[in-house]
């Protein structure tokens, strides 16, 4: 009788075991869920800052010296000066609505160094990471030009392109604004033209700092109305025969954007086209001042990209002489020119 009882003692010990585990292992699983819930719960900061770290990336330091993130420059640019300091002259060049001369592409040639590109060639230009932007010149003796404009960032890395045609390279010479943030930068200007057609280049450092006026598509940006044009749309601007030039500003919101710039001289007479690619339209927006000597002209621009990538355009007048329609009809022109 004892033996049996003691049976039957062990066996309802071994029923009440899986039942003691199990209490056992949910007590323990609850105690370490309290326990580890102070990880995900939000934790006081151990300090407070007030520099914004720089982004670091392979690229460089993108946002300036020290590691802090600098400010823009003001969209009150100062004064720019005429060639070689001298005060620009008042009967051809006006005044932006921001209150900044401006100087003709004609004078800006005056200070370049240029070069000869031949036909079918190829030069490159390579500066340093101090430079903000150049600004990129291209002309002619009088015939057409065909020429690609490309940056270069790193090995086969081209975030910016652009595909030139000037009827006259004399008459509308090229003269576009190229962001260059970052370092391993280099413009290359290839003439696709024949051997019969070479053209001349040249290129304008901005260093930036306070002797800068700062970034032409953010002055433009900011002191004229953009217009959003679709994908696939189209936008045209007549203009005046008293506006000698136009500034042409298409920028994105950080997509890439492709696009077609054009100026026509009566129905379908295309006198400059400019095919544009950006890597990122609001990094590297796509700036150019376009010559538009004569009456009848028509700035006309096309995103070519589908519908997803939609772009912001500002046109404005960049150089209004009035006196030159009143020359031209003091001559007997009578308003009337070939073209």
């Amino acid at each position: 009788s004892n033996l049996k009882s003691h049976k039957i003692s062990i066996r309802s010990i071994a029923e009440k075991v899986p039942n003691t585990m199990k209490f056992f292992c949910a007590n323990l699983l609850a105690l370490s869920a309290i326990s580890g819930a102070a990880a995900f719960t939000a934790q006081p900061t151990a300090f407070k800052s007030t520099k914004l770290m720089a982004s670091y990336s392979y690229l460089g330091d993108l946002n300036g010296p020290e590691g802090t993130k600098t400010t823009s420059p003001a969209v009150n640019a100062p004064m720019k000066p005429g060639v070689n300091g001298s005060n620009p002259t008042a009967s051809s060049l006006t005044v932006s609505p921001e209150g900044t001369t401006v100087i003709s592409t004609e004078e800006m040639w005056e200070t370049l160094a240029p070069v000869t590109v031949q036909g079918g060639s190829l030069r490159t230009c390579s500066f340093d990471e101090d430079v903000q932007r150049v600004e990129v010149f291209l002309k002619t003796e009088g015939r057409p030009l065909n020429a690609n404009v490309e940056l270069w960032q790193g090995p086969d890395n081209s975030p910016q392109k652009m595909s030139i045609y000037l009827e006259d390279g004399s008459l509308r010479p090229f003269r576009a604004t190229v962001e260059s943030p970052g370092s391993s930068n280099a413009i290359a200007i290839r003439n696709t033209g024949q051997m019969e057609f070479p053209l001349t280049a040249g290129v304008e450092a901005d260093f930036g700092g306070s002797t800068s006026t700062g970034s032409p598509s953010d002055i433009l940006s900011a002191s004229s109305t953009s217009r959003t044009i679709q994908g696939g749309a189209v936008y045209t601007t007549p203009f005046s025969p008293a506006v000698q030039s136009v500034q042409v500003m298409l920028k994105s919101d950080g997509r890439p954007l492709n696009a077609r710039v054009e100026l026509l001289q009566g129905p379908n007479n295309n006198k400059q086209v400019m095919e544009i690619y950006t890597e990122d339209g609001c990094e590297r927006p796509f700036y150019a001042v376009i010559d538009t000597p004569g009456t009848g002209n028509v700035v006309r621009i096309v995103n070519t990209a589908t519908v997803e990538f939609p772009l912001t355009a500002c046109v404005e007048p960049y150089i209004v002489d009035e006196s030159a329609v009143v020359d031209d009809q003091a001559k007997g022109g009578r308003g009337m020119t070939w073209s």
